[in-house]
């Protein structure tokens, strides 16, 4: 009888691995097919010298010598990291406020949000030539309502920072979603008994609010670095990396090498090292938020 219920028991449990593996391997098949497999040919091809075809031999890791002294890599990583300090953390707080402006609402709360998630859902090139018309020098709307005849896209000084304020109105809006979610999870309890005991709304916000939001908080920022180190689609429709290389990223950089100068080799060890660099920061990130957290 003991020996029946074992084989029964075995039985189930070969019947649920075959399910299982029903179910994994066709993922198992595309996230090889299309992921690890690719880039196991793009880490082989940052060694050769090939070119945007994959023809050439290899070279060792002369590619990376050279990254490690080219000065326009170099340039095109402070750029980058120069538009996540515009970025990362602006766009998490301006997604916070507005967060808390449509809580608060009690009428139009759903047009309110519909109307800052809507540059969310429009494609990259609509967002790029919409901001084209609106900063536009001689006929754009913020040039005619501040009356400033500004080129802002073609001035050194200027182009970045109007990337990043494109940037951040196109996906504040997903932020924002998100820090909605994060509050309306909240005990309304929490606020009832601080006011109970004479907390005001100040000390409310400090002592519940934040350390509360704080794990989504921790969360928009990771989402924000890992995003903003791939800048590519708005740099290349806004500016096209000028005004004289003032807005040159990385990716930007390593399409360049890739497709202008041919150099298929070396624009895989650019992509290469931009992983790394995505890895280590956004490890170091999250360690220091959770450390945070547990504080």
């Amino acid at each position: 009888m003991l020996q029946n219920q074992r084989n029964a028991s075995r039985s189930r449990d070969r019947k649920g691995w075959r399910v299982a593996w029903f179910f994994v391997v066709p993922f198992l098949f595309f996230y090889c097919s299309f992921l690890v497999y690719p880039a196991i040919q793009v880490a082989y091809l940052s060694l050769t010298n090939s070119d945007i075809a994959g023809q050439g031999r290899f070279v060792g890791i002369s590619n990376y010598v050279e990254l490690a002294h080219d000065g326009d890599f170099w340039a095109s990583v402070w750029h980058t990291i120069y538009f996540i300090l515009l970025t990362v953390v602006p766009n998490t707080l301006v997604g916070f406020f507005f967060a808390l402006l449509v809580v608060r609402l009690k009428r139009l709360r759903l047009a309110v949000l519909s109307a800052f998630f809507l540059p969310y859902v429009l494609p990259v090139s609509v967002v790029t030539t919409t901001a084209l018309w609106l900063l536009d020098a001689n006929f754009g709307i913020i040039s005619y309502v501040f009356g400033a005849q500004t080129a802002y896209f073609a001035d050194p000084t200027w182009a970045m920072p109007g990337v990043a304020v494109v940037t951040i109105w196109w996906t504040v809006g997903f932020n924002m979603l998100l820090f909605i979610a994060g509050l309306h999870n909240i005990p309304v309890d929490l606020y009832e008994a601080a006011s109970l005991d004479g907390a005001n709304a100040v000390k409310r916000f400090f002592f519940i609010t934040c350390p509360l939001i704080w794990p989504v908080t921790s969360l928009v920022l990771v989402l924000q670095l890992i995003l903003q180190f791939k800048i590519f689609d708005q740099v290349y429709l806004l500016t096209l990396g000028g005004p004289y290389n003032s807005t040159m990223v990385v990716l930007l950089y390593m399409y360049r090498e890739a497709f202008q100068q041919n150099r298929g080799g070396y624009a895989a060890t650019v992509a290469i090292a931009l992983v790394l660099v995505i890895v280590v920061v956004s490890a170091l990130q999250f360690r220091l938020l959770n450390v945070r957290r547990t504080k």
